[in-house]
């Protein structure tokens, strides 16, 4: 066998082991943030968002256009925390639970009686979550205490203590997470808040879902006191949903449009890009030295460097899963990879032809 045949074939080799830390890499950056909003019981905001965010029905939807924006209700699937990791009481301020403390959703703070209801009973129910993004997480659901009153803003002491319905991993049906929880006896006007904690990502999700026990959509100022009437509540349908995503920041690239610094506890993934290509860039290597670090690193155990650079492969992944991507992001980061390895394969090639024929003089 020629030095030329042995160099070919370490070339394919390494161009074929090159490719799999980078392939899986690349895949991770498939399109994975979760979103969604509550549909059984109908949250405020999808509610909302089914009404139409130009000319919205009800009073209480006019309302929160007025107060926040039609851009609010085009986003209907995002009312978040990216690293909210458990913290919900912690970082969301009472009377402004329904907005997760974000301003762009201020409008679904309102507090009034006449926000679109579900009616609802005491006993078993089916409840549903619309995923327009789905992820693996847990559900819970609490209720507001007897003598809850809406027309003033909602407080985490006006929930019960602990959640009537909790589910992790709910089944994914038809779009929607369905599962089941056992709703306690109550009277009047009342809010379920939903809490989505996703178990991939700190991120989490939260809806404010108005219900009436009693009939209809009957009102309560306060817990078992009716007072006038509020129109019934309805969830959007998958053609108001698809003609709404042209109007949606919802890109996936971030959340919503809007930037990092919103919120203190959002993280500035602007600022996280830079320091990792700040890291990425440092300590470069001549062109043979990165192909045989290359090789190293595709090895069964690899290098500490190489350990340390499938790491950061990984974490970037991770802010990929947590931040999502379009659908484009995986195609061109698997294409990305591939023209990487070749490129590291040729290189690698050149050394060793450099190798071979010094050998060879010598």
């Amino acid at each position: 066998m020629t030095a030329r045949a042995t160099v070919s074939r370490r070339t394919a080799r390494i161009a074929v082991l090159g490719m799999v830390p980078l392939a899986l890499t690349a895949l991770s950056a498939d399109p994975a943030a979760a979103h969604g909003s509550m549909t059984d019981p109908v949250s405020r905001v999808s509610a909302c968002f089914a009404e139409g965010p130009e000319s919205p029905d009800s009073a209480a939807c006019k309302a929160a256009v007025q107060a926040g924006g039609t851009q609010a209700l085009y986003d209907w699937n995002e009312v978040n925390i990216p690293d909210a990791a458990g913290r919900h009481k912690q970082i969301i301020p009472d009377g402004k639970l329904c907005s997760a403390g974000r301003d762009k959703y201020k409008g679904l703070d309102l507090p009034r009686a006449d926000w679109p209801a579900t009616a609802m009973t005491a006993g078993e129910h089916t409840f549903a979550y619309r995923a327009t993004a789905p992820h693996r997480g847990s559900f819970e659901l609490y209720i507001t205490k007897d003598g809850y009153d809406p027309t003033k803003p909602l407080t985490w002491a006006d929930l019960e203590a602990e959640p009537f319905a909790k589910v992790t991993d709910p089944t994914l049906k038809d779009g929607s997470y369905v599962f089941s929880g056992k709703v306690p006896g109550k009277s009047g006007r009342h809010l379920i808040y939903s809490v989505w904690q996703r178990s991939d990502s700190p991120e989490a999700f939260y809806t404010c879902s108005d219900v009436t026990f009693g009939g209809g959509a009957a009102a309560a100022k306060g817990a078992g006191t009716k007072a006038g009437s509020a129109p019934t509540a309805t969830a959007p349908d998958d053609a108001q949903i698809a003609a709404g995503a042209e109007k949606s920041t919802v890109d996936h690239h971030g959340h919503g449009g809007d930037s990092g610094a919103e919120a203190n506890h959002q993280p500035e993934a602007a600022e996280a890009a830079e320091a990792a290509d700040e890291k990425g860039t440092e300590g470069d290597h001549p062109e043979a030295k990165n192909a045989e670090v290359l090789a190293a690193s595709s090895g069964p155990e690899g290098s500490q460097d190489s350990q340390d650079s499938q790491s950061g492969s990984a974490a970037d992944g991770q802010r990929l899963a947590e931040t999502g991507g379009d659908g484009s992001t995986g195609p061109m980061a698997i294409g990305g990879a591939a023209v990487l390895a070749a490129g590291a394969a040729v290189l690698f090639a050149v050394a060793n032809r450099r190798k071979t024929v010094r050998r060879g003089r010598g």
